[in-house]
Order: structure tokens, then sequence, then C-alpha cells
């Protein structure tokens, strides 16, 4: 557990990077070979959008680590935080602090995002894209990833979260946010077991069905259970699915201006 927790304390800028494009190049070999639906667009302009919001989301997190560094210190330091107040083994530890991120940081995070008016303005962005494959995980207002960070933030003060522990979250979830995106078919028992604990690519594609109820539903990033024990989770076929969301027009999915401006745009009217 020790060398575990050494590898992930050292990653670099470069390795996470790295990270991100090889679950991306992985997802699109997954598109290719065996897709779920067909989908008719110029998948390199399509990439090339999305890639533009993963840049911003990128620059975001480049000054969120100068906090983070900050916080774990002072964790450090205070000892403060769950996992600093009981003693368990790393492994349990590791699972702990990896559930509680993935519920404050993506379930709770994700569930406010569609309830709060301003919230859900900024995350229209990202369901605005009428051609959902891997590269629509990356598609995150700069708005939308600012308050996810903010929430990984509290999550990592309340449960007093060591970096490593962080890192390995973040490992997994950049891994799930491909995953579930992408554009992809597997055998459906395999799906629906898997979807018992885990956000699958059928289970995700729910989540950007163009109109409510379906758009809230499976919140979820990495794990399932939180949107089977708070009634958020839906099951059904995936095929049923139009992509997009009922209060923007789809012609502009790749209009990257209009979409930054989205959720400044008065003229655009929610139910909240």
């Amino acid at each position: 557990m020790d060398a575990i927790i050494t590898f992930f304390e050292g990653l670099s800028s470069g390795q996470k990077l790295f990270w991100i494009f090889l679950c991306l190049s992985l997802s699109w070999v997954g598109e290719a070979t065996f897709p779920l639906v067909r989908l008719e667009y110029k998948k390199w302009k399509h990439a090339a959008i999305n890639l533009i919001f993963l840049s911003t989301s990128i620059i975001i997190n480049l000054f969120f680590g100068l906090a983070t560094v900050g916080i774990f210190m002072w964790l450090a330091s205070s000892q403060f935080g769950l996992l600093n107040w009981i003693n368990l083994p790393s492994w349990l530890e590791m699972i702990i602090a990896i559930m509680m991120l993935d519920f404050i940081a993506q379930y709770v995070a994700h569930y406010l995002l569609h309830r709060v008016k301003w919230m859900w303005k900024f995350h229209l962005v990202h369901h605005s894209d009428t051609q959902v494959d891997a590269t629509t995980g990356t598609r995150h207002h700069p708005g939308d990833y600012f308050i996810r960070e903010i929430f990984a933030l509290g999550a990592i003060v309340i449960g007093g979260i060591p970096f490593a522990f962080y890192m390995i979250y973040r490992i997994a979830s950049v891994f799930f946010t491909y995953l579930t995106h992408a554009n992809i078919r597997l055998p459906r028992a395999v799906d629906k077991a898997m979807s018992l604990v885990f956000i699958t690519p059928d289970m995700h594609k729910f989540h950007h069905h163009f109109e409510r109820p379906w758009t809230d539903t499976n919140f979820g990033n990495i794990f399932s259970f939180w949107d089977r024990a708070f009634g958020t989770m839906v099951y059904d076929d995936p095929h049923k699915i139009r992509y997009g969301v009922d209060v923007l027009e789809d012609h502009r999915s790749e209009d990257v201006l209009y979409q930054f401006k989205v959720p400044f745009d008065k003229n655009i009217k929610t139910d909240y």
C-alpha cells in the first residue's frame, strides 16, 4: 500500500495529462469497434470543440492545484477531518476517501447543478452536446468546472483526505468520465451487472436525454449506489434517447462563443 501511495503522490502534470489522452484514445477505439449508435457528425470537429472546454478546465485545475497544496499542508499539520480522527487500515481509508469524494464532489455537486437555477445555466453547456461521445466528458463551462472543484475542496477538508487518495480518486474519475460518455455498446448483461455498483455507459446515457425527467437522473460518476439510495436512478433502453437539451437550439451545439455565453443569456428560460 505504501508503494501505491508513493506512486500517486509523485504523479507529474505530464503523467496526469497522458492519462487523460490515454483514456480518450481507448474510448475512441471502443467507439470505432463497438458503437452504441451511429452518430452522423464530423468526429474531429466535434472533438476539437469539446477539447476547447477541456483546455479551460485544465487552466482552472492549475489554479486550484495551488489552493489544494495549501489545504493538504494545513490538514497534515492540524489533523482535521474524518480520516485524521479515525484509525483504520490504509486500504479501507482509501476506499472511504474515494467514496466521500465521489459523493460530495460528484453526486451532490451534480445534483445541485441541476436543481439550482444559476448553476443549471452553467451546466446546460455540458448537456447541449447533441452528439454524445467520449469527448463530451470534457465539455464543461468554466463556471461549471469551478463549482465542481469547490465541492472537491470541501470534500477534502471534511474527510481529511490525504493527497495520494485524492489523486487516486482523480485518476479513477477521469477513467469513468470517458467510459460513461463514450458511444460504446457493452453486452447488455455486462452493463446491467456493472451498474449494480458502478456508473456504466448505458446508465449515463439517460442523463443526456434532451428532456426531463430523464435529464435529472443518474447523477453519479463512479458509483451507482448514490443514485439507487436517493431514488435518482433510471435504467432503460438507451436507443430511446435523443441527445441535447430542450431549452437550447440543437444547431448551436458546436457554436463555441454561443456556448460560453449561455449562462449569461437572459433569453434562455429554464424551469429552475
